[in-house]
């Protein structure tokens, strides 16, 4: 986790270059009475900026987005408004996110983070070098026909190889995969537990018990029938997998 962390902050690094050099951190000034003061300059502001993208670009640059939509989807299709809770949702997608970018985030950091901090390459060249392992990442899930599309909303040129998409390009066309990818996958959750409420639905209505709610007594059944699939390591395979097609 603190590697993918490192990794997703070298990325936005190089932002912190654009101060101008030679200006200290913090400036120490002595006022007349003997006493000291602090002073924060640029390069602590644009450090601070930069940490503000980090939520961001976890969620867009990573398998976050297609894993919390999925998850959202089936607690829709359940019929269970608030259970689990979005704080369970948000943190188990943040812990199955960092197991399936483990390899991305450790590639990054290998590559990027470590030869920086000891001090063998520069800044632009770590930032480089940790953005390779998620721009493959990320091109392997990116549907053609988005890179195309935002492509000619820019007017860029002819994209004869993948290493030739910029970032700018690839990172709009990587999210709009990722949700048409989730819907789909949300979409085959939902008929199962559609059928019932459907069966349910017509068995209540041939009884003439029009008053009561099919969602409640469909309930119980679409728990059972996602228990006994073992529905939780079920989905969790299959999104985690998903990836690594």
């Amino acid at each position: 986790m603190i590697r993918g962390i490192l990794a997703l902050l070298l990325l936005v690094m190089p932002l912190i270059s654009m101060a101008e050099p030679g200006i200290p951190a913090v400036t120490l000034t002595t006022a007349e009475d003997g006493g000291q003061n602090y002073t924060v300059t640029l390069q602590i502001l644009a450090l601070m900026t930069v940490l503000t993208l980090l939520p961001a670009a976890l969620m867009m640059m990573t398998s976050f987005t297609r894993i919390i939509i999925v998850l959202s989807i089936l607690r829709q299709a359940m019929g269970v408004q608030s259970t689990p809770s979005n704080q369970v949702l948000i943190g188990l997608s943040l812990f199955l996110t960092f197991f399936i970018m483990h390899p991305v985030f450790d590639n990054a950091y290998q590559n990027g983070v470590k030869p920086y901090m000891d001090g063998e390459i520069e800044v632009l060249d770590a930032a480089e070098q940790a953005s390779t392992p998620f721009k493959e990442f990320m091109l392997a899930q990116t549907r053609e026909s988005d890179i195309e599309l935002f492509a000619n909303i820019a007017g860029h040129g002819e994209l004869n190889t993948a290493e030739e998409v910029p970032f700018t390009l690839l990172l709009p066309a990587f999210v709009t995969s990722e949700l048409k990818t989730a819907f789909q996958i949300g979409f085959l959750i939902f008929i199962p537990f559609l059928i019932i409420d459907l069966v349910v639905a017509s068995v209540l209505m041939a009884m003439g018990m029009m008053m009561l709610s099919p969602m409640l007594i469909s309930l119980p059944f679409k728990l059972m029938l996602f228990v006994l699939i073992d529905g939780w390591a079920l989905l969790m395979g299959t999104l985690a997998s998903s990836f690594y097609v």
